[in-house]
């Protein structure tokens, strides 16, 4: 499809010049004709331009347009101006060319090791030089790794998508991952991908995807059901996530605790989650989620987190609370105030020297059991939604896209309640209840 498109805008009346008699529009070729096949290297080119030439080659085009069809570049014999050509990733050796369209194949490899978003920006860049005379471009990918900050994902995420300025075209099949071992699931959502693409092998993938171990399930959504949500590496294995799963010795008013606050006005959720200080059993206290069929105008029921808040305090011992500040700073200073600026405490999240050790802290002391939950269906699918991305200083986690609608926002609570939790006790503040039996 790509080298086709690439043919008609170097040859064909692909702009338009008017309106005939009957009301119709009627193209008009490109003067000059600039076609770039554009990639991250050279040999990803090759497949596309392979393609183009196959076309081209011993056709009727090739004649009556005098083409001189190399190996690199296909051209015009005449010496017209006019081109079809591969362009990779050289800094900035590709800036200031005017090319009336170009082709940007695989984005989703397009990442920041191999240059990808500055050649992007630079192609694009180009076009835009030239939209008025109706230049343009086209973009393929796969569905995008959320973690590598891919041209796929600048493309999916940007606002010349929802304005609806760019067109963005894309099918996905419907299946979860909890789904990955139903044969008819699997098959319906492969034919749902798919499409009208008749040469596919739906048994052979069917068959794939149930029995072959070798490759993780997230692959599998991504290049072969077309899903960006599932694509990226989960933070927490879901078996020993429940493993951890406690409902003996339940939490219980007057519980000496720790939490942890992650605030939200619209579009995130915002919760609260504690933690007993004796034995690190972690329960969500209360979160506020924007309802699915909510409009644009949802916000967060500041009153009703306030009223937790103090709820919270006035029902169990709240040793040490640690709260990200954002949009919720001052509500903050007030619950300092209010319960004590000895156990209420801002944590920033957004430092990630800190931040990457406390996700660290909190993963290890699931893997080995350092710390239990009560099965909260909330607090459980929150930790199972976060993804990892690696910074310089380690693992953060986040949203496996940030329009996702997959919230975590339990989980960052649930990481500052343990790290509430450890510096409570370094503190002092525990304090164990010893029984006793007196007779008489």
């Amino acid at each position: 499809m790509l080298a086709a498109l690439a043919i008609v805008e170097f040859l064909g009346p692909c702009r338009f010049s008017h309106f005939n008699a009957f009301g119709l529009p009627v193209g008009k070729s490109v003067p000059l004709p600039v076609v770039q096949v554009g990639a991250t290297a050279l040999d990803q080119t090759d497949q596309t331009l392979d393609m183009i030439r196959g076309m081209l080659s011993e056709s009727p085009a090739e004649k009556v347009y005098g083409l001189d069809i190399g190996k690199s570049i296909i051209q015009f014999k005449s010496g017209k101006p006019g081109s079809i050509k591969p362009k990779a990733t050289a800094g900035r050796t590709n800036e200031g060319n005017r090319p009336s369209f170009c082709l940007m194949d695989e984005c989703h490899h397009w990442v920041s090791s191999n240059g990808g978003p500055e050649f992007f920006q630079t192609l694009k860049r180009n076009i835009e030089k030239t939209t008025k005379a109706g230049s343009r471009w086209v973009s393929t990918t796969n569905a995008y790794n959320p973690n590598e900050d891919s041209v796929a994902q600048i493309i999916h995420e940007s606002e010349m998508i929802t304005q609806g300025f760019w067109l963005y075209d894309c099918l996905e099949g419907s299946i979860d991952v909890d789904d990955m071992r139903d044969e008819a699931a699997v098959r319906a959502a492969l034919v749902e991908a798919y499409g009208d693409a008749s040469w596919a092998d739906i048994d052979g993938l069917t068959r794939t995807i149930l029995h072959d171990r070798t490759t993780p399930d997230s692959t599998y959504c991504r290049f072969f059901f077309n899903q960006i949500a599932e694509s990226s590496d989960g933070w927490m294995v879901k078996a020993e996530w429940d493993s951890c799963f406690s409902d003996t010795d339940p939490i219980r008013p007057g519980d000496q605790i720790a939490c942890g606050f992650d605030g939200s006005i619209r579009n995130d959720a915002t919760g609260i989650v504690g933690v007993r200080l004796r034995d690190a059993k972690l329960f969500v206290i209360d979160v506020w989620e924007k309802p699915k069929h909510s409009g644009i105008d949802w916000e967060v029921d500041v009153l009703a987190v306030e009223a937790a808040v103090h709820r919270m305090f006035a029902t169990y011992r709240v040793e040490w609370m640690y709260c990200d500040p954002p949009y919720f700073q001052e509500a903050i200073g007030r619950w300092a105030i209010e319960h004590g600026d000895d156990r209420v405490f801002e944590y920033w999240t957004n430092k990630p020297t800190r931040m990457t050790q406390a996700v660290e802290r909190f993963r290890t002391a699931v893997m080995v059991k350092d710390l239990s939950h009560e099965g909260d269906e909330r607090l459980s699918r929150h930790v199972l939604n976060a993804v990892t991305r690696e910074v310089s200083q380690g693992i953060l986690i986040q949203k496996d896209s940030p329009r996702s609608k997959r919230r975590i926002d339990l989980a960052v609570c649930a990481v500052l309640a343990l790290e509430a939790r450890a510096d409570a006790i370094a503190d002092g503040r525990l304090s164990i209840r010893r029984s006793r039996v007196v007779g008489f």
